[in-house]
């Protein structure tokens, strides 16, 4: 072959070789087929570069085409990136970009993940949300912080197990209180007796308060007493929270009815009915009309110790839901109580008080009863006075 054949064979040859080459490098770059557009924004790009790679589900997808700075302080770096068309059946506007490293100490790439199937499709130019990249430095400051934390808690151990090892050294021995605690078995006989008296003696300072209190129980039932306490109207302080409401229910009622305490009761601190025909009109309306649920709420003047004023309206309203439920045919359940105590808006009668019924329309929401929120109500304990008792009912007259 003679040489102008193997120079024109050479130059072929290389120019193959080369527009091989740019094909390729083409190809990589997305410079001979059909892209499109997105950006991302990131505190830190953590090192990437133009030109780096963009991966969708970790396959070569596209390319970084420009890192663009903020125009001022506290905005965000912008990555503008060449994708192939063939993403967009995948990525979705709620598609996220993020910054991954190549191993430990590899090159920067960006990752983009799947979007979601309901979500719309992104366009030329859309701007994806972004999560920031972490940084291999911040990695190794926290790696490093772990271990010195680490190397701390072993030097603890360590002056803890030979803190433990000087005790258990001594206590051997027979210093300090447990060490004679421990090897006199005397003294721990002796020890043990004396708990064991002690917890006798609380078992029976136990049982004497409950019997007791199982006594005075008795006495207040008692045949001879249970006329003094009817006297005032109520027996069983036990009742007096079964059906009282904490509040008022929000709404208008759609009937009331009001009464004076001194028309209903025989004396100011009392809750013995002395009318109780009055009442007879409320029971009426119960009894013939459709509602959702009633309160009986009483209230009493500004007079008086506030406790007992309190344990007295509680007492009142009971009596009159007592009666009403007697004497006319309605769901109990429906009939709620509420005692409200001293009430400076309620001071007729020289302070005698107030008994209202409010009626409600149905789908009303009940409030929860006072039992259901405490548990049990704290005005059935044994030490409210004698006059928190079951109420006395009278029939109508």
């Amino acid at each position: 072959m003679s040489r102008a054949a193997r120079l024109g064979a050479f130059i072929v040859v290389t120019l193959a070789i080369l527009v091989a080459g740019v094909f390729i490098i083409g190809s990589k770059q997305y410079l001979f087929s059909s892209t499109y557009q997105l950006k991302a924004q990131f505190d830190n790009v953590a090192g990437l570069d133009a030109g780096g790679d963009v991966r969708v589900g970790g396959v070569h997808s596209g390319t970084v085409r420009s890192i663009v700075l903020p125009h001022k302080p506290g905005e965000k770096v912008t990555v503008v990136m060449d994708l192939g068309k063939s993403t967009l059946d995948i990525i979705k506007q709620d598609s996220v970009a993020t910054i991954e490293t190549e191993g430990l100490l590899g090159n920067q790439y960006l990752a983009i993940s799947f979007g979601s199937a309901a979500k719309a499709d992104v366009r030329d130019g859309d701007l994806i949300a972004s999560q920031p990249p972490l940084e291999m430095s911040e990695l190794f400051k926290k790696t490093s912080d772990i271990l010195d934390g680490s190397q701390q808690a072993i030097q603890n151990a360590t002056r803890a197990t030979a803190n433990l090892d000087s005790i258990s050294a001594k206590i051997n021995g027979g210093q300090g209180s447990v060490g004679a605690l421990v090897n006199d078995k005397q003294l721990y006989n002796n020890l043990a007796q004396t708990t064991s008296t002690m917890h006798d003696t609380m078992l029976q300072a136990q049982t004497g308060v409950t019997d007791f209190q199982e006594n005075m129980e008795a006495l207040k039932h008692n045949f001879f007493l249970r006329g003094y306490f009817k006297n005032r109207g109520y027996e069983d302080s036990a009742e007096l929270a079964k059906d009282e409401i904490e509040r008022l229910p929000q709404g208008a009622p759609i009937k009331e009815f009001t009464y004076s305490a001194k028309q209903l009761f025989d004396k100011q601190d009392s809750a013995k009915l002395k009318n109780q025909k009055s009442l007879n009109a409320g029971g009426e309306f119960l009894a013939n009309n459709q509602f959702g649920f009633a309160v009986v709420v009483a209230s009493a003047g500004m007079e008086g110790d506030t406790q007992k004023e309190l344990v007295l309206t509680e007492a009142r309203a009971m009596v009159v839901r007592e009666y009403l439920v007697e004497n006319f045919g309605f769901d109990d359940s429906q009939l709620k109580t509420l005692g409200m105590g001293k009430q400076t808006d309620t001071n007729p009668d020289g302070g005698w008080g107030t008994v209202q019924i409010f009626i409600y329309p149905a789908g009303t929401e009940i409030p929860p009863n006072k039992q259901t929120q405490a548990g049990v109500s704290s005005k059935t304990t044994s030490d409210q006075p004698d006059e928190l008792l079951r109420p006395a009912t009278p029939k109508p007259q």
